[in-house]
Order: C-alpha cells, then sequence, then structure tokens
C-alpha cells in the first residue's frame, strides 16, 4: 500500500505518539476500581474520580510500551497465526479453491445472493461471539470469492469485516458487547432482546442494500479458473471442506457453553490444520512447510493488532484515560434525557479511537453511565445502546483498531480509501442506531 497517505503501520505509530504527547497536556486523575463478581472483572467506581500527580510519559516509557501491547495482545496474535496458517493449509490443499468455484457456479448470475449469504455468516458471527479478529485469517479466502464474483476489495472488506461489526454491535448476544455491558449495568439478560433483533436486521438490510449497490456500479472482470479437481480429489475436498465446517460450529459452543477463549481457539484450529493437510495429501512435511507459510503470510497483520494494544497503555500509565472519561460523560448530566442518550452514543464513539477493546470500555464507562442515568430517568439500557450503538460500531473506520488495520494490509486497501468508502455508508447506519436509541427512550424499553 505505497501512495502519499501514511501506511497503516505510520497511523498506529502516530497514534501512539499523539498518545503520549497527550499526557503533557491531558491533566492526570483517575477512578477508584474493585471487583465485579458479576462481570468477573475490575470496573470503575463511580464518583471517585480525583486529581493525581504524576509525571508524564518519558520518551523511552512511550517506546517500551510498544512491546508491552505486543506482549498484551498475544493471545489474538497466536489466534491470528495459528488460525490463519489453518485456512493456508486449506488453500493448499486445492479445496477452498474448489468450493469457491462450486459456490460461483451455483450463483452464477445471482452473484448478490453470494454476497448476502457470505455477509449473513459474518453478521452471526458478529452478533454471536463478537467476531472481530478471527475475519483477519479468513480475509485471503473471501478475498477469493469476491475477485471471481467481480467484486472489488472494499466490497470483500464490507461484506465480511463490515458485516462482522454490525452483528457485534447491534446484537442483544454479544457476550463482550451487550451481554457484558448488562451485567456491568445490573440488566437481566436479553432485556429489549426483540427490540434489539429489529435494530439488527434492519442494520444489516441497510448496510447490504448500500455495499451491493456500490459493488454494481463498480464491478470488476471476473477471474476465471479452469477446474483441475479430479473425481478422487473433489471428493477428499469436500470432507476437508466439511472438516473445517465442523469446527467452526465447535468455536461457536466452545465460545458460548464452554468458556472457551483465544487459545482454546487456537488449539482447535491447529489441531485441524495439520489434519487438513495430511487428509489433503500434502504429506507431514509439506503440511508443516504449508503451516510456516501461512504464520509468515500473517505476520504483520497480526504485529498491527500489538501496536494498537499499545494507545491504551500509553494513557493509562500516563494517568490521563480516567480524565478523559470523565470530561466526556460528566457534562451529559446537564443535558434532558434525548440528549443526554444521544451524547452517550457520541461519546462512546470518541472514546473508543483511544481505547480499541469495546468490552474494555464497557467496563470503564458502564459504571460510570448507570448512575447519571438513574440520576436523569433515563433507562439503564439505554445507556447500555449507547455503548453498544456507539463505540462497537465505530471499529467500521476507527485507525485505532488493530483488526481492521490487519485487513486492510491482507487486502492491500489503504486506510484513506477505506474510510471514505466506509464512512458514506457508516452515517447512515449511526443515524439508524441514533434513531433507535431515542425510540428506546420514548418506548422505555
Amino acid at each position: 500500500m505505497t501512495g502519499r497517505f501514511p501506511h497503516v503501520l505510520a497511523i498506529i505509530i502516530a497514534s501512539i505518539i499523539l498518545a503520549w504527547l497527550a499526557t503533557y497536556v491531558v491533566p492526570q486523575g483517575e477512578y477508584e476500581r474493585k471487583y465485579d463478581p458479576k462481570a468477573k472483572r475490575e470496573v470503575v467506581v463511580s464518583g471517585t474520580y480525583h486529581r493525581v500527580k504524576a509525571k508524564p510519559l518519558s520518551l523511552f516509557d512511550m517506546v517500551v510500551c510498544i512491546p508491552r501491547g505486543i506482549v498484551e495482545g498475544g493471545e489474538v496474535i497466536v489466534t491470528i497465526f495459528l488460525i490463519g496458517a489453518c485456512f493456508y493449509v486449506v488453500e493448499k490443499t486445492g479445496a477452498l479453491k474448489q468450493g469457491i468455484m462450486t459456490l460461483i457456479e451455483k450463483f452464477k448470475g445471482r452473484e448478490e445472493v453470494a454476497l448476502i449469504i457470505t455477509g449473513l455468516f459474518f453478521l452471526i458471527g458478529g452478533a454471536l461471539e463478537g467476531l472481530e479478529e478471527e475475519v483477519i485469517p479468513l480475509t485471503p479466502a473471501v478475498m477469493l470469492l469476491a475477485s471471481r464474483l467481480g467484486y472489488s476489495s472494499l466490497v470483500t472488506i464490507a461484506v465480511s469485516y463490515g458485516s462482522a461489526v454490525i452483528g457485534a454491535s447491534f446484537s442483544p448476544l454479544n457476550p463482550f458487547g451487550a451481554v457484558l455491558a448488562q451485567k456491568v449495568a445490573e440488566i437481566p439478560f436479553l432485556t429489549s432482546a426483540g427490540f434489539q433483533v429489529i435494530v439488527l436486521f434492519s442494520a444489516f438490510s441497510l448496510w447490504m442494500f448500500l455495499v451491493i449497490r456500490y459493488g454494481n456500479k463498480n464491478r470488476l472482470e471476473r477471474q476465471v479458473d479452469s477446474p483441475t479437481t479430479t473425481k478422487s480429489q473433489g471428493k477428499n475436498n469436500t470432507f476437508i471442506l466439511l472438516l473445517v465446517g465442523v469446527a467452526f460450529v465447535i468455536m461457536v459452543y466452545g465460545l458460548m457453553s464452554l468458556g472457551w477463549g483465544f487459545n482454546e481457539m487456537s488449539a482447535e484450529f491447529f489441531v485441524v490444520g495439520i489434519l487438513i493437510g495430511l487428509l489433503g495429501g500434502l504429506g507431514i512435511n509439506g503440511t508443516c512447510v504449508a503451516y510456516i507459510e501461512g504464520m509468515r503470510q500473517m505476520t504483520f497483520a497480526a504485529l498491527i493488532i500489538g501496536f494498537a494494544h499499545s494507545i491504551s497503555i500509553v494513557l493509562q500509565d500516563g494517568k490521563i484515560l480516567d480524565t478523559i472519561i470523565y470530561g466526556l460523560f460528566v457534562p451529559l448530566q446537564g443535558l434532558g434525557t434525548g440528549l443526554s442518550s444521544l451524547g452517550m452514543m457520541i461519546s462512546q464513539s470518541i472514546l473508543h479511537i483511544l481505547i480499541p477493546s469495546y468490552s474494555g470500555q464497557a467496563l470503564l464507562t458502564m459504571p460510570i453511565l448507570v448512575p447519571l442515568s438513574d440520576l436523569m430517568g433515563l433507562s439503564r439500557q439505554v445507556a447500555v445502546l449507547a455503548f453498544q450503538y456507539g463505540a462497537i460500531l465505530m471499529n467500521m473506520i476507527s485507525p485505532t483498531n488493530g483488526s481492521l488495520m490487519a485487513i486492510l494490509v491482507l487486502s492491500g486497501v489503504s486506510y484513506d480509501k477505506w474510510f471514505v468508502f466506509a464512512m458514506k455508508r457508516m452515517i447512515l447506519i449511526f443515524i439508524l442506531g441514533a434513531l433507535a436509541i431515542l425510540v428506546a427512550g420514548v418506548v422505555g424499553v
């Protein structure tokens, strides 16, 4: 991605430097924290913000935050390496190419249907388990599909990552978003679930309409592959693709029912990748070589995640993150319920640029917003929706979101090109979310 616009890594490093410079300008302060047994994590204590005396970070301290960020993002980085390598092995067996060609043949002349089905897959993943980092290793496969259908890389990212973000933002089931925020706010699970599902599918329908319209107006020449698969290879490839499908089912079950995290997912796909290599006829050595090559291709994308983690570390070490939170949310108390709910959403969006982890943002902000909501006579669930529709939706364009930047790297798309494309369409999604929050406030969800 060469050109006048800064490289992805340059954008992340610039963000780290800006966060460091802010430690010399923004007053240091912090909230007290306590362990919340419901959320099973530490949360801030509302009303305890106070100024503290702390030295701004030195230049060397800032640089040290970079390797610390990589270490902190270690589980995610390993997951990207191992799942990405698994799919590279699948590609080397020829099964992935055959599956995509079969899909294209079935939807010949109905390419929009293929895009909608692909988008639904990622939407469900985002809705059920906050699919985001997991999109990174899947990107080459989706790129291959889109190019064979005659669509650009922008459409590819929008249908995959974009749909996953829509699912994570508007879902009542995302364990790292809605569910965690409701736990911290002490709201029953699935409060206003019916309302949220309606908004979810409204947002997805609008998003896919906008993306498909753009894709059809900017069609590319379809890349065509000549079939070279024998009958016996075809059966083997079908079995490999079924194994990949079963692996995803197991992963979703593990995440939702067994308390799995990134390490468990990594372990599962490591085993699946080895099995697929052997079943695909690569042999032990060929499978190992393919696995190493797959990890090599994921290296930069994985490290971007670590660099992005460094930003919040700089803000936390500089004792200014809590000050920023205090400055964004406390002034909302003087507004009416309608304006304050919209203010919460906008403030959550701004804050998410500084805090790439939306689960971490829920733990930092919900304990502050809950008593504010109670004082203003605003439903706590509205505060949760403001968090979801504000913070999580920002993952679509935030330059500090490591997953997005890694996907752009793999897709060969510059950040400015994606930002212009996504922002035009995300504004409408953002307006839809804002209207939903106003309606929720009126009807008292």
